[in-house]
């Protein structure tokens, strides 16, 4: 082999050698290199498991630190609301005996029919300072003055300055939860100390069983009936669309020996009572008959000595019977207290349907021009607040016992046109009576009463109501009441003081007026006319009942021909009058007493308030 050819091959081999020997070289690199990104990639994942790991640390430090503030936020919160809370904590107040029984003010009494409880609800300035921390409900009999030793609490609930007791309707058993009054006590010194004044029930209609079903009359017209005529078309030819019916009670009180209507046992409350069963179906008679011809029914109790009852009368009363036809009724006791009771649901029973048989009286008048204390309501000279209490009392037992019998009665308080004059006489003001009855009525739960007013001219011998009188003004000083100034009495009842709870004006019936036929038959009934058109414009009058139907000779003998009958039953000029001053022929009939009274349009008298 040649030189050349040798190194040729040599330098092939060293170079195989050299390119096997860069070969590994190489291989080794990228071995050192791989494994170097593996260990970088290593230390990066253990890096981001670190942070990771830290992140996680920091987000549940975060998440505890969070939870702690708000732990400590609520807390804080809490104890301000504590520390308010305490600082608006109603005071502590001694009992006195100057505050002690108007502390708590009961400002409503009331049933609630869904749920048949009655719902006292109280309020006060302050917490009592007593032996223990609650308040106590008591029912009271309408006549006892306080708690009595052995009476047991109704409801206690924790005082605060407002409070609600909720006690069975029917707590009782009997029925007579409507009669009592409800004070609300603490316990001082170990005894029940009352720290309100009384509250009645003011919605005893809500325990009724019966609403009248007689329809409103069309017109205000009027009358007292004559019971002989009540056979007769007369009334139906007048167009009365209302009537008056007194009830003694010494005639349905006590017991008959008529076998065809024998004596009626009433039981109420737990006791008898007897009722004259003969009288009673006069009463029925009479009322039935009202009550078909549509006419509107007003019965008014009078309290005349009942030999069967005798503690109808009021003790104050007892040592003047004889001197006066009616007295005062007894509610200051309890034989009193639950007769008067057991008469008035008694005959709000009887009298509560059109369709009954026995008539529906829609209204119920107790007593008789009540500020004539000596002639009419007789009880020994007492102060105004006094006397007025004691009728006051009696007043909302009859209203209870007829209300929760028929809910749709209404209860009047009787006064007559003696407005503000001398009372030196011994009697009362009207003004006055009305004022104080409110007074009495609203502190111990007001009630939805009436006013049955008598506006009789004065003097009550003349019929000229038209003429000026120095008795008689136009404003709430004036002596006399008449109808010729009768707004003066529905202005004053529109005072905010006299309105109901629901913001209205008073039922007021003129249940009672009337005018002499002796000075000329055409002079009286100008006179009607002249009153009915007063009344009739007047919104706030509900009814007007003239007296009477025919002539009373015990009237005569006094100056006095009311009627629009003779005794003799033949009708007078005013008859007619009378019979067409409510239709549309009233012109026709009543044009005439505008020339006797000096006016040329009813406009001129009449004021519309």
């Amino acid at each position: 082999m040649d030189r050349k050819k040798i190194k040729i091959a040599v330098l092939a081999a060293v170079s195989g050698l050299l390119v096997l020997a860069a070969g590994g070289f190489t291989a080794k690199i990228f071995q050192d290199r791989k494994m170097a990104v593996i260990e970088t990639a290593r230390m990066e994942r253990e890096t981001k498991d670190k942070e990771k790991e830290e992140e996680k640390r920091n987000a549940a430090d975060r998440a505890a630190k969070e939870q702690d503030d708000k732990i400590l936020g609520f807390f804080a919160e809490s104890a301000g609301k504590v520390k308010e809370a305490l600082g608006m904590r109603p005071p502590l107040v001694d009992l006195t005996e100057e505050n002690r029984r108007e502390f708590a003010r009961i400002g409503s009494c009331r049933i609630d029919g869904e749920n048949g409880k009655i719902v006292v609800e109280a309020s006060a300035e302050g917490i009592p300072v007593s032996d223990d921390k609650y308040y106590y409900l008591f029912a009271v009999e309408s006549y006892e003055e306080g708690i009595a030793k052995d009476s047991v609490y109704l409801e206690q609930e924790y005082k605060d300055e407002a409070v609600e007791f909720r006690v069975e309707k029917n707590f009782t058993g009997t029925g007579g939860e409507v009669f009592h009054k409800f004070v609300v006590a603490v316990k001082k010194d170990g005894e029940y100390v009352e720290v309100s004044r009384p509250h009645y029930i003011t919605n005893p209609e809500e325990a009724a069983k019966r609403r009248s079903d007689g329809k409103k009359p069309s017109t205000k017209k009027g009358l007292l009936v004559d019971p002989n005529k009540l056979r007769s078309q007369e009334l139906d030819d007048l167009g009365v669309k209302h009537a008056a019916y007194n009830i003694p009670v010494s005639r349905i009180l006590g017991q008959t020996t008529d076998g065809i209507h024998p004596t009626i046992h009433y039981n109420y409350n737990g006791k008898s009572y007897s009722f004259n069963g003969q009288v009673m179906s006069e009463y029925d008679l009479v009322f039935s008959i009202l009550s078909a011809k549509g006419i509107e029914i007003t019965a008014i109790l009078l309290n005349d000595v009942s030999a069967s009852y005798p503690q109808m009368i009021h003790p104050l009363s007892r040592q003047g019977i004889g001197s006066a036809p009616y007295y005062a009724f007894n509610a200051s006791d309890g034989p009193g207290t639950e007769c008067l009771a057991a008469v008035g649901a008694f005959l709000a029973e009887r009298y509560s349907s059109a369709s009954s048989g026995r008539g529906l009286v829609e209204n119920w008048i107790i007593g008789n021009e009540i500020n004539a204390r000596k002639e009419w309501n007789y009880m020994e000279y007492v102060d105004l607040e006094t006397y007025v209490r004691e009728y006051a009392k009696a007043f909302r037992i009859f209203y209870n016992a007829i209300r929760s019998t028929n809910g749709s009665a209404r209860v009047y308080i009787s006064l007559d046109q003696q407005w503000n004059r001398d009372n030196s006489s011994g009697n009362y003001n009207g003004r006055d009576i009305l004022d104080e009855f409110n007074r009495q009525i609203k502190a111990e739960g007001d009630i939805a009463w009436g006013l049955a007013f008598h506006p009789y001219n004065a003097p009550l011998t003349t019929p000229y109501l038209w003429n000026p009188s120095k008795w008689v003004r136009d404003s709430a000083d004036t002596s006399m009441v008449t109808m010729a100034n009768i707004h003066v009495v529905t202005d004053y009842l529109q005072q905010e003081s006299f309105l109901t709870e629901e913001g209205e004006v008073r039922s007021v019936i003129l249940s009672e007026l009337g005018y002499t036929s002796l000075r000329g038959e055409e002079v009286q009934a100008a006179a009607i006319a002249y009153a009915y058109k007063i009344a009739e414009a007047n919104q706030h009058i509900d009814s007007i009942l003239f007296s009477r139907q025919t002539d009373a000779s015990e009237e005569i003998a006094q100056g006095l021909a009311m009627g629009l009958n003779r005794l003799d039953g033949s009708h007078k000029y005013a008859y007619q009058v009378y019979k067409h001053m409510d239709t549309e022929q009233e012109e026709q009939y009543t044009g005439f007493a505008k020339g006797l009274i000096g006016i040329s349009d009813w406009s001129q008298v009449i004021k519309k308030r």
